[in-house]
């Protein structure tokens, strides 16, 4: 082989190696395609749900700047909740380096479903909102009121860029249309707040004229303001000291309310006659859903005022301070029901080049009305029943119930009892008007009115001994008869036979009574408790009402209306409640002559025993009360009174009285002479 063929082989073999590798070369490029755009999607979704634009990957901003840009456009839309998805991505069939993604953005604008609930039927009609472009408005009418949505669609350009693909910024991308120098912000106008209704479908709370008085700063010297302030609050009867602090406190020219007075109340005659004399008094009238009265149930119903900071942070970002919301009470529970759904707006705004502000709407929602709470309250009941409690120093509620059909009539808090709700929700010894429930149980257990017991000065039962109360007839002493017993309540004859009865029965008899049941009745209620066993001096000292036997004055009306009604009464404040669990069946149900023979017992009471006092006022069957509890070193006293009249169970409590006919029976004897009153005027 000559040396010119080995160069020849030898080209050929190189020409072939660099064909082979050129062919290798192309067949590795033609399978290497690039990066899905799916993550950078899903990144901005994140990034538009979070607020941090930062770990987008950008094309034209930067993630610091995009992450300025859209907390200014949607900081007019609060700390309202807000998710954005991506509905889809989809490649460019002209470019292989561009694709579109389809994002899906919701926010709650409208407030969500209240967590208590409602207790009336649902809404008619669901809430329908609109929005322009590619916007839309969902809401849910499962029950008053319910969350508005606003959901719409933005289309965000991708674009590969080395090999990376990145998202192409545009205002468009935190809302439909949305243009450089526009920012979001949510407009709400709240519907007519639906009233709380009594019996008959009375308003109980509704719109009332009112005036707002108060201090305007922009009508008063700084140095006068706070002077200004002290001697308003002495016309008006609040704190000056505090008034004054909050003046102080409030903006230049801000108007600080120091109370709101219906245009019934007297007390505006004090405030114009003294108003040109104090610099900066003011009085603004406005309409508010108002009680009748300032204190009007005040404890059940609650109120409505201006959404508190606590209010406010639960509501994510539905609520502001300018809103009135419930404030305790039924107006708190069911706030969601009677504040129904604002209108709702969102709206792009931007800046004129003159200076004017310019708004394009983006979203619309109608307002859905609130739904009014029905209760049994009977006003003029109440009105009786605050009149007979207005005297009362100390703690004191009543509570006024209708046999026939449980309905709660009236449920009053005395002035003194600080705002407590103790009418139904208040939790003390009932004393001797638990001798009612004894009584069952000793009628059960074969006694009859007739039976005698032995009532004596005293009695041990372990080692502890138990007396009378002080005031107790010593005439009254010796054998008496179960219903003199009852009558003169008699502690000794009923200990007496604190053997013969068992823990057990003793409570049996009370849930026959209606006493010591687990109910939800949609508002605070205690309906008493007493162990099911005890043995003992706390067995002994049960049949008095005492040791770990607890009740509201709820509960005792609830006692008595059974006995008048002859079956178990479950009280009513609510018609249209529906509870989560239906009332459960006493397991020994109060029978007709069990009933019949409390009447006799408790109608002694009111002829010859310690309830004589009811008598002028046609009062038909009574029992009193007195239970000793300790605040520190002192020995203090639970009063209490329960009465019947035709179909009207009633019970009074007051706390440190002397005695239950002392100190509660005048409340119970007001009360019916008021109603009775009541009822004679034409």
């Amino acid at each position: 082989m000559t040396s010119q063929q080995v160069r020849s082989g030898a080209a050929r073999r190189v020409a072939l190696g660099a064909a082979l590798a050129l062919v290798l070369a192309t067949g590795a490029a033609a399978c290497t395609s690039a990066p899905p755009p799916d993550p950078a999607a899903a990144a901005l979704a994140a990034g538009l749900t979070s607020g941090d634009l930062a770990p987008v990957p950008w094309q034209g901003t930067t993630g610091a700047t995009a992450t300025t840009a859209y907390a200014a456009a949607v900081k007019g839309l609060g700390a309202r909740s807000h998710t954005t998805t991506v509905a889809s991505v989809t490649p460019d069939a002209q470019h292989d380096d561009r694709a579109t993604a389809t994002l899906t953005t919701t926010w709650v604008v409208g407030p969500a479903q209240s967590a208590s609930g409602t207790a009336t039927g649902t809404a008619s009609g669901a809430t329908s909102g609109t929005a322009p472009g590619t916007g839309s408005a969902t809401t849910s009418a499962s029950g008053p009121p319910a969350a508005t949505t606003w959901r719409y669609t933005t289309t965000a350009g991708l674009t590969l860029v080395d090999g990376a693909w990145r998202v192409v910024w545009s205002p468009a991308l935190i809302a439909p249309e949305l243009t450089a120098g526009e920012a979001l912000r949510i407009v709400t106008e709240a519907p007519k707040r639906a009233d709380i209704l009594g019996a008959g479908g009375t308003p109980l709370v509704t719109e009332r004229d009112v005036y707002q008085v108060g201090i305007d700063k922009s009508r008063v010297a700084p140095a006068a303001a706070q002077a200004s302030a002290r001697r308003l609050a002495v016309v008006v009867g609040i704190d000056p000291a505090g008034y004054a602090k909050a003046v102080a406190a409030g903006g230049a020219k801000q108007f600080v309310i120091a109370v709101t007075l219906r245009r019934t109340d007297p007390m505006l005659k004090k405030v114009e006659a003294a108003s040109p004399t104090i610099d900066g008094a003011a009085r603004v009238p406005l309409t508010l859903p108002l009680a009748p009265t300032r204190d009007f149930a005040r404890a059940i119903l609650g109120s409505v005022g201006p959404a508190t900071a606590e209010i406010i942070a639960k509501s994510n970002g539905t609520l502001t301070a300018s809103d009135l919301v419930g404030i305790g009470g039924l107006e708190a529970r069911y706030d969601a029901q009677l504040r129904g759904t604002p209108a709702t707006r969102v709206e792009a705004v931007s800046t004129s080049a003159g200076g004017a502000t310019v708004a394009r709407t983006l979203f619309t929602a109608p307002a859905v009305v609130g739904i009014p709470l029905r209760t049994t309250l009977d006003q003029s009941t109440q009105f009786a029943a605050e009149a007979a409690l207005r005297t009362t120093t100390t703690p004191a509620a009543l509570v006024a119930i209708r046999p026939s059909t449980g309905e709660i009539l009236a449920a009053a808090n005395g002035p003194a009892s600080g705002g407590l709700n103790l009418a139904t929700d208040g939790r003390f010894a009932p004393g001797s008007t638990f001798k009612i429930i004894s009584s069952l149980a000793l009628l059960r257990s074969g006694l009859t009115p007739a039976s005698p017991l032995p009532c004596t000065a005293s009695i041990s039962v372990d080692g502890k001994q138990f007396v009378n109360y002080d005031a107790y007839p010593s005439s009254g002493l010796g054998q008496i008869p179960l219903t003199t017993a009852v009558a003169n309540s008699c502690n000794t004859a009923f200990i007496s036979q604190h053997a013969k009865v068992d823990q057990a029965a003793l409570a049996s008899a009370a849930a026959a009574l209606g006493f010591g049941v687990d109910l939800d009745l949609g508002f605070p209620a205690y309906l008493g408790s007493i162990p099911a066993d005890a043995t003992g001096t706390e067995h002994a000292a049960s049949f008095i009402g005492q040791a770990k036997v607890a009740a509201s004055p709820m509960v005792m009306a609830t006692v008595v209306a059974s006995v008048l009604a002859g079956h178990t009464v479950r009280p009513v404040l609510l018609p249209e409640w529906t509870p989560t669990a239906a009332a459960p069946t006493p397991a020994a149900p109060l029978t007709t002559a069990e009933a019949a023979s409390l009447r006799q017992l408790l109608h002694a009471v009111v002829t010859s025993g310690s309830g004589r006092v009811l008598a002028p006022a046609g009062a038909e069957v009574a029992k009193t009360g007195t239970a000793e509890y300790a605040d520190g070193a002192a020995t203090k006293k639970y009063t209490w009174m329960v009465a019947g009249r035709g179909d009207l169970a009633v019970a009074v409590f007051v706390k440190d009285g002397i005695s239950g006919s002392a100190s509660a029976g005048p409340v119970v004897l007001s009360f019916l002479r008021g109603l009775a009153q009541d009822a004679a005027t034409p």
